[in-house]
């Protein structure tokens, strides 16, 4: 049963290596929708393992070495040929900046993810990055916006920042699904899958940057929530 998740997770590595083969031909709506599906394979390889009881540290090191395939060389290999290249080496950069910290955001993980509570990421996730790249592209061609060199280049920065920052986004996995507030978690996934069944191209690019724009508010709101120390002198 050990090779089961594994080839999820090489399913995984495939559709990132058919996504950089996809920009490479010009091909970005292609490369795009191939970074979306190694997210699902993503999805599936761990909770594959798991129900299989075939988890291993093995799995584990294969499955960071397809994510950085999948979710940081192909999104970095799609933002700089689909936009980046009229910045020159600013947009090399760029590019490989999003790179450079979704492998940094994957190696904290792997190191921190036992010390951590299972509630919350500690940084944006790897898959959303890309996932939030891919979606723009998407997005991008189905309104047909195509004057979008200098939003990508902002969007690259942006996405690498919030990779290694200390914010925190949830997980959802310590959710309590057998909760009364389960009734009303099924009906906001009813809907999301209704407005992603309607029109995709759209609002999936808006689910995920919502996801993210929801996240930095609550963090903000926690922040400005948090008891301050007594003044000295003050009871």
């Amino acid at each position: 049963m050990y090779i089961v998740p594994n080839i999820v997770t090489t399913a995984n590595m495939f559709c990132g290596f058919y996504s950089m083969v996809a920009s490479i031909q010009q091909e970005y709506l292609l490369a795009a929708w191939a970074i979306l599906a190694a997210a699902v394979f993503d999805m599936l390889d761990g909770r594959i393992a798991r129900l299989a009881k075939a988890t291993s540290q093995f799995g584990v090191e294969y499955d960071s070495l397809s994510d950085l395939t999948s979710f940081g060389v192909a999104p970095a290999v799609l933002l700089y040929l689909f936009a980046l290249q009229p910045f020159g080496r600013l947009g090399w950069a760029a590019a490989f900046l999003f790179l450079a910290c979704g492998a940094l955001r994957l190696a904290r993980f792997n190191v921190n993810s036992a010390a951590l509570p299972k509630g919350f990421f500690q940084g944006l996730p790897i898959p959303m990055g890309a996932g939030i790249v891919a979606t723009f592209v998407i997005f991008c061609e189905a309104i047909g916006w195509t004057d979008t060199q200098f939003v990508m280049l902002v969007l690259s920065f942006v996405m690498a920042g919030l990779m290694v920052s200390g914010v925190r986004f949830p997980s959802f996995k310590e959710m309590n699904w057998r909760s009364r507030a389960s009734f009303g978690y099924l009906m906001a996934g009813v809907v999301a899958m209704i407005l992603i069944a309607i029109k995709p191209e759209i609002t999936l690019f808006l689910l995920l940057s919502g996801y993210v724009v929801i996240s930095l508010l609550w963090n903000a709101w926690s922040l400005f929530r948090k008891p301050q120390a007594p003044v000295s002198g003050e009871l």
